[in-house]
């Protein structure tokens, strides 16, 4: 199993809406992945309640089935396209992969 870990920042505004509205509409789009993309074993989004100057605005947690997996999910068209649209409303990205 690979555990998969991505944390974002987002602008107070983009694309004609503000970060609340924003990380609504990312949070549900990602969660529509585990219906669509193989491999994916959980898959879990993170709108910390309480921000603090140090924390990230929304946090995605993966478990895949394999290494092969993950590879799949990251170019399967759907999670290209929620992809994509992160990247058009965050300021920051980290990620960390790794097997468990």
């Amino acid at each position: 199993m690979i555990k998969h870990i991505v944390m974002w920042n987002f602008a107070d505004e983009a694309e004609g809406a503000d970060k609340a509205t924003n990380l609504q509409r990312v949070r549900e789009a990602l969660l529509g992945l585990t219906e669509v993309v193989p491999g994916i074993i959980t898959l879990e989004t993170v709108i910390p309640t309480d921000s603090f100057e140090h924390s990230y605005d929304l946090v995605l947690y993966c478990e895949f089935e394999s290494p092969e997996a993950l590879k799949a999910y990251a170019v399967h068209p759907d999670h290209v396209a929620v992809a994509a649209v992160i990247g058009k409303l965050r300021t920051a990205r980290v990620c960390v992969d790794y097997e468990a």
